[in-house]
Parts: C-alpha cells; sequence; structure tokens
C-alpha cells in the first residue's frame, strides 16, 4: 500500500495556566474548557464543498476545494485500482453531492465519498495503476483552500513533429503560449473576468490564423484549461524545435484606471543569470549537449560551451526585440499602449537559449472598460489579427533557412502591411533593398505611405 501523508496542524493545545500537584483550578478548568471547545468547533467548521476534475495532456488534476486547510492521507489500493483519500476532521457540505462530478476521460472511471467517523473518504476508481501527487494551496481569489490531486499514468505527450514538404521545405512553427491556467486564474477582473480564459481564447485565435497560413504550423503549449510550469512551457517549445515563442497575457494593477498592452523580451540580466543556470544545473546540461539552435555542444569544452551559449542568448534577444517591435508596430492599430515600446524583464518563459521569445500583455484586466473588451470576441479577434501581422511580418523578412517561407522570398516579393511608424525608407534597409525599387514595384512616386496599406516587397 502506498501512503502520501501531509500534516499542517498547528501545535498541541496548552493549557492557559500552570497545574499543581494536586487539582487544576476552577479558573484553569474552565479556561480549558473553553481551548477544548473552540479546538473542536474549528475542527467541525472543516467542510468540503466540492470537487472539480481537470485533464492535461499528460495528466489528470483533482481540486477538492475545502473551507480551511487540511490533513490528508492518500494510498493506492488494486484489484480494481483504487486511489483513496482521507481528508482527516472534515464532513462535506450539504450542497456537496460527489455524483455530480465530471469524471476525467483518460484515467477516472468514477467518484465515490462517504464519511467515516470524523473524517471523510474520497475513493476514485482508476482504469490502471498510478502515481498520484498531493498538494495543498491557500485562498487565491477566486478560489479558497484547496487540496489538489495530480494522478500521473505514465502517458506520453505526442507534439507535433516537424515535418519536411515533399520538396524538403518545412513550416515555420510557432510556440503559442496562453498564461496561468487551471489552478492558476492569472489576474481577475470586474465581473470575474479572468485573465487565464480570457488568454487561452486570444491564443486558440491566433492559432486558428496561422494555421490558415502556408509555410506556418502552430503550436499550443496549453490547450485547456489546466496549468503547465513555466519551465515546461520553455520545454514544449524546444520539444518542436519552434522558431518562436509568443507568450500571451493580460496585465492587472491596483489602480483601476490604468489599461493599455505591452510587449516584453529578455533583459539582459535574465540572459545572464539563465546561461549560468543552464551552465551550472545537471538537468539542463544535459539538455545543452544536444547544441543550441543548430550547433553541437557534445564535443565542446565548458569554456566554449560558455561562449556558444553566450552568442546563442544575444542573438536571441536581438531577434526577440526585432520581433516585439514588428508586433508593437500592429498592435498600435488596434489597442491603446500601455508601453510604446518593447520592454524588457526576467521572465521565465522568455529564457530559452535557442529560441527568440516574447511576451505580450494585451492589455488590464483590472481596468473595467478594459476587462470588457478583453472579453469581447470582436476585439479578441482584433488582438490575434494584429498579433499574426507582427510575428508573419518578422518572420517573413527573417524566414530560418530550409523554409518554405525563407524559399518564397528568395524567388518572389512579399507582402508587407504598413504599420504605424513605418518608413520606406526604414523597410528598405529591414529587408535589404533599396527604396527607390520597392517604389518601382508598388507603383510609388513619392514617399508617402499609409497605415494598413499592402506593399509587395521584392526579392532582394
Amino acid at each position: 500500500m502506498f501512503f502520501c501523508r501531509s500534516k499542517e496542524r498547528v501545535g498541541a493545545l496548552r493549557s492557559p495556566c500552570p497545574t499543581s500537584s494536586a487539582l487544576f483550578s476552577a479558573g484553569c478548568l474552565l479556561a480549558f474548557a473553553v481551548s477544548a471547545g473552540i479546538a473542536v468547533a474549528q475542527q467541525s467548521t472543516r467542510t468540503l464543498d466540492s470537487v472539480r476534475v481537470r485533464e492535461a495532456p499528460d495528466y489528470t488534476r483533482v481540486v477538492f476545494d475545502i473551507s480551511a486547510s487540511v490533513e490528508y492521507e492518500i494510498f493506492l489500493l488494486e484489484n480494481p485500482h483504487r486511489v483513496v483519500i482521507d481528508l482527516k476532521d472534515t464532513r462535506a457540505n450539504t450542497d456537496f453531492d460527489p455524483r455530480v462530478v465530471a469524471v476525467g476521460r483518460n484515467l477516472l472511471r468514477d467518484l465515490r465519498a462517504a464519511p467515516r467517523n470524523d473524517d471523510y473518504r474520497i475513493v476514485l476508481d482508476v482504469k490502471q495503476r498510478l502515481n498520484p501527487k498531493g498538494f495543498t494551496l491557500n485562498p487565491v481569489a477566486p478560489y479558497g483552500h484547496r487540496l489538489v490531486v495530480d494522478l500521473y499514468g505514465g502517458t506520453t505527450v505526442s507534439r507535433p513533429a516537424i515535418v519536411p514538404k515533399p520538396d524538403g521545405r518545412r513550416d515555420i512553427i510557432i510556440a503559442i503560449d496562453a498564461g496561468h491556467g487551471g489552478e492558476d486564474p492569472g489576474a481577475v477582473g470586474p465581473n470575474r473576468v479572468r485573465e487565464k480564459i480570457v488568454v487561452l481564447q486570444i491564443a486558440e485565435r491566433l492559432r486558428k490564423k496561422f494555421a490558415a497560413a502556408q509555410g506556418y504550423e502552430p503550436v499550443m503549449v496549453r490547450t485547456g484549461d489546466y496549468y503547465v510550469g513555466h519551465r515546461k512551457r520553455m520545454k514544449i517549445a524546444r520539444s518542436v524545435r519552434a522558431d518562436l515563442f509568443l507568450s500571451i497575457h493580460a496585465d492587472a494593477f491596483k489602480s483601476p484606471g490604468v489599461s493599455g498592452a505591452s510587449v516584453y523580451t529578455l533583459s539582459d540580466r535574465g540572459a545572464s543569470s539563465e546561461t549560468a543556470r543552464w551552465l551550472a544545473e545537471k538537468e539542463n546540461r544535459a539538455d545543452l549537449i544536444g547544441g543550441v539552435g543548430d550547433v553541437s555542444l557534445d564535443d565542446k569544452d565548458d569554456l566554449l560551451r560558455h561562449v556558444l551559449l553566450d552568442l546563442s542568448m544575444d542573438a536571441n534577444r536581438s531577434a526577440s526585440i526585432e520581433a516585439g517591435e514588428s508586433v508593437v508596430r500592429n498592435l498600435k492599430l488596434v489597442a491603446k499602449m500601455h508601453k510604446k515600446r518593447v520592454e524588457q524583464a526576467g521572465f521565465i518563459v522568455l529564457k530559452s537559449p535557442d529560441i527568440p521569445s516574447i511576451l505580450v500583455e494585451t492589455g488590464f484586466i483590472s481596468n473595467p472598460a478594459e476587462a470588457h473588451r478583453l472579453s469581447s470576441a470582436d476585439y479578441q479577434e482584433k488582438l490575434a489579427g494584429a498579433l499574426y501581422a507582427g510575428v508573419r511580418n518578422f518572420m517573413e523578412a527573417n524566414a530560418p533557412e530550409g523554409t518554405l517561407v525563407a524559399w518564397r522570398r528568395e524567388r518572389a516579393g512579399q507582402h508587407y502591411t504598413i504599420a504605424y511608424g513605418d518608413t520606406l525608407s526604414g523597410i528598405a534597409v529591414r529587408y535589404g533593398i533599396s527604396a527607390r525599387r520597392i517604389k518601382e514595384v508598388n507603383g510609388i512616386s513619392g514617399d508617402a505611405i499609409h497605415v494598413g496599406q499592402v506593399i509587395v516587397i521584392p526579392a532582394g
């Protein structure tokens, strides 16, 4: 039998006054009785209010909403397979009904519950032997105290592989990361607008746009309402060898008047600390030996690995800033900007050593008007369109060698949508051609261009 215990009780209750070798004083007895009564009352008020089941690709999460912090035990039974959870000194809320719980499709067959002396027992009927991991969470709006049990069944998550086209040219892989998820709601705005839901909806709209574009393959880091750790998000993007990592969030502030979108890339300090981490930790070193970008590091000494990793981080930061600037130019067309330039920060999800990465705060969910817009399908579609145009404009100009987009660029002109702040001379420098050539191809007589105008960039 497998046991998992967690004890979170406070120290033993002590009498508020000393005792003699004879009898307690009446005052001590009264104080002890009052204290004991309080303890019993506290225990009796702990209730199991609800149970929620969420499925991630590689595990199933069962969440117990409890009125206070709880001591619990988890153990396994076989023939048939069951996971048993005992909640100490707990009773079920009068409204709790385990029969209405949605059972997970992959691992859970059924959920049963009943009181057991002063405890409350939940039995999960499961389809195979599982590895349960339990932990408690303190209240964070809109949730209270929770016991979380993750059920791992040894399943492997299949990620789309890079599939070359018949002519040998592959798609550009865009990793789309919707922030937060599951028990991490992110920012919560007026009318219970939750960041985790809004950003997943925007991410899905963006995925559809890239899926419909020839030469691009979008990969969703999370596809549903479940949590993915920050470093696991990076790992998922690296596992599919993404060409760009785009993390989507919504901001919050104590003042409801603050609003606007922002775009972030990795800061210099964040890059330096991450380089040291990758070289120091065994797990990272094993991953690093496989190479950074297209450079193999397994035959290099430590000093050379450090130099190559630094160069890779610097190149990725430069590419990330350029991608971020392209996104900012397009976001300006549909959203108010809180930060008009690309900002830099040490967000963990931006720290991949070999993938250009940007994080977009789509707005302040703490602002009532902006929270309303972020919940609107029409505004979400505009945001997704701006992100799509920004990333695609960057990729069309910087397509990795061997991709279909790079092949098209080499042989024919590409289309570019004029964004706020663009000039013909600036576009010419970005694409390595002359402004005169752009004018000739597009029939432009002067230097005047307008936002939203689509021009053809001739092959260099």
